[in-house]
């Protein structure tokens, strides 16, 4: 099989698309899963050293009018040190290899955009506020894919950690310079009276309850995506008129949060809505709901979404490197 295939890096990722353009590819990529075109393989995941975890996350596209029939994985392993994700896309007529992306940028589009989705079409319209629980890597992503669908006028943000919580809100100052940014002193406090939450942390234990939310407030869990991590306690469960996921099937391994809640009641489980139902039906917020509800795990198809979008910039722009495709060899029987 000749031929060749694309590397791509980080800067050709972060350079090639915005944080608009990932929340639009994410919805024609939802759009193409509530037809069926598209499917996750769910995550699967091991822990190592303690402190370290392996993932591999992965998808189906169809041939659709979004792309030729691709398939493809992203894998990382999150460490003390960091991490290095790469996305490998395969052509799914012939299994060449297409491209490998460089996948760290195009996490946070992924992780921030998402949240931008979710809140686009959950929260209230006139949401212009937003509390974000957590002040680490994804914590900007986060801020800036809700400022792509909601004209925030406020941004309130908390950390445990105080040095953290006011280096991220200077940080949001420079960066959104016509938003005023609030450093609160305690979850309570960041997230009271606000329309929209973002929790986007690696917290063990539950830190949010139902009492410090307003009606009407849309949370986005994001942080807690294997079982041994917890954000919001149980009693936002009886508040939520909505409840959207990424990945349902992937919640049912994955989250403990919705574990602890629907333990193996199948009907609560259909209770839940895929994010991909939500943008097909083009239904918004209703007038009266209380709490909405989207746990975010992150899945392949959103990553596919968004190497495609990348993939198609790469043609167009004349860039990624193109290297020979793997060539069989014969291997050694001694």
């Amino acid at each position: 099989m000749g031929g060749t295939f694309l590397w791509i890096t980080e800067k050709e990722v972060a350079g090639a698309v915005s944080m608009s353009g990932a929340i639009a590819a994410l919805e024609r990529g939802l759009r193409i899963e509530a037809q069926g075109k598209a499917r996750n393989m769910v995550k699967t995941h091991v822990n190592f050293g303690g402190h370290g975890n392996l993932h591999a996350i992965g998808a189906a596209f169809d041939e659709s009018e979004l792309s030729p029939a691709v398939v493809g994985t992203k894998t990382w392993a999150h460490t003390p040190g960091g991490a290095m994700p790469v996305l490998v896309m395969i052509d799914g007529a012939n299994g060449a290899l297409i491209a490998v992306i460089e996948a760290f940028a195009l996490g946070q589009l992924r992780t921030g955009g998402i949240s931008g989705v979710a809140t686009k079409w959950l929260s209230s319209p006139e949401a212009d506020e937003l509390a974000v629980i957590g002040a680490g890597k994804q914590a900007l992503p986060q801020v800036a894919a809700v400022a792509c669908v909601r004209k925030l006028k406020r941004v309130r943000v908390f950390s445990p950690t105080a040095e953290k919580r006011e280096a991220f809100g200077g940080i949001l100052r420079k960066r959104f310079p016509g938003t005023e940014v609030v450093v609160a002193g305690s979850v309570a406090e960041a997230v009271k009276g606000a329309p929209a939450v973002t929790l986007v942390t690696r917290a063990t234990e539950p830190f949010l309850g139902a009492r410090m939310l307003a009606a009407g407030t849309h949370v986005n869990a994001v942080g807690a995506i294997t079982p041994e991590r917890a954000e919001f306690h149980q009693d936002l469960f009886p508040r939520a008129h909505r409840m959207a996921a990424d990945s349902v099937d992937q919640m049912k391994k994955l989250s403990r949060e919705f574990q602890d809640h629907f333990g193996e009641d199948a009907t609560g489980w259909k209770s839940l809505e895929s994010l991909a139902s939500v943008v097909a039906s083009g239904k918004g917020r209703s007038p009266g709901d209380d709490l909405s509800l989207f746990k975010a795990m992150g899945v392949g198809i959103s990553d596919l979404s968004i190497g495609i979008e990348v993939l198609r910039a790469a043609h167009a722009g004349k860039f990624g490197r193109e290297l020979p495709l793997p060539q069989r060899a014969e291997i050694r029987f001694d």
